[in-house]
């Protein structure tokens, strides 16, 4: 199957393929303006790998948390081009990316949970605990880092994610990643179910962005 993955949920524009048994990345740091690099990464990848886009038979896409402007980059992208094309996209979020990446990371015979963490405001992180075998042990939440380390004691879990760190359990952490590595965003892409997987943003708060309706023009 021909996998296309795209991530543009944080720091990273990063785009995959999978095809004839070959595997293709690039992941370029940009903190921002995704929305000019993305399209022209896309080609160049296709380029690169000899690939038509309508060779496409699935695409995978990081739907957040994370950055409000580059998921909807992202997703808009995977849905737009799944929408010509007729190809299922499969929403894959960033804590489990994070998670899954751990996992492979870890000895094979590793049995304790993890416990996948990104940066939020303050002294707050977004996080989620996943089983051994990457199973959902709760909905991915924003909370206290006081809320995550007494999760993180009672599960007994191995920690993810760039705010792992911030628990102060360096020994059980596992990586400290920010941005989802694309090589595990398209492996999971090709094992996730669409339709358990929508391309849905996980935004988990509001956008900073509100509208400024004090400067509205009153209707006459």
């Amino acid at each position: 199957m021909t996998l296309l993955a795209i991530d543009t949920a944080l720091e990273n524009c990063s785009v995959g393929l999978s095809a004839g048994g070959a595997v293709f990345l690039r992941a370029e740091t940009i903190g921002k303006g995704h929305a000019e690099r993305l399209m022209p990464e896309i080609a160049a990848l296709l380029a690169e790998a000899g690939v038509a886009v309508s060779a496409i038979r699935r695409i995978a896409v990081s739907v957040g948390p994370g950055s409000f402007t580059g998921l909807r980059v992202g997703i808009a992208a995977a849905r737009g081009l799944a929408l010509v094309h007729r190809v299922p996209v499969v929403g894959v979020g960033t804590l489990l990316s994070h998670a899954a990446l751990a996992a492979s990371l870890r000895p094979p015979a590793s049995d304790q949970p993890i416990l996948a963490l990104l940066p939020a405001r303050g002294d707050e992180l977004y996080g989620q605990l996943f089983s051994a075998t990457l199973e959902p042990a709760g909905e991915a939440a924003l909370a206290s880092i006081g809320h995550f380390a007494a999760l993180a004691a009672e599960s007994d879990a191995d920690l993810a994610g760039a705010g792992a760190i911030r628990l102060e359990r360096p020994d059980r952490v596992v990586h400290d990643r920010s941005a989802p590595d694309i090589a595990t965003l398209l492996s999971l892409g090709g094992r996730l179910d669409p339709a358990g997987h929508p391309p849905k943003p996980l935004y988990l708060k509001p956008p900073d962005a509100k509208p400024q309706l004090h400067k509205g023009i009153a209707r006459q």
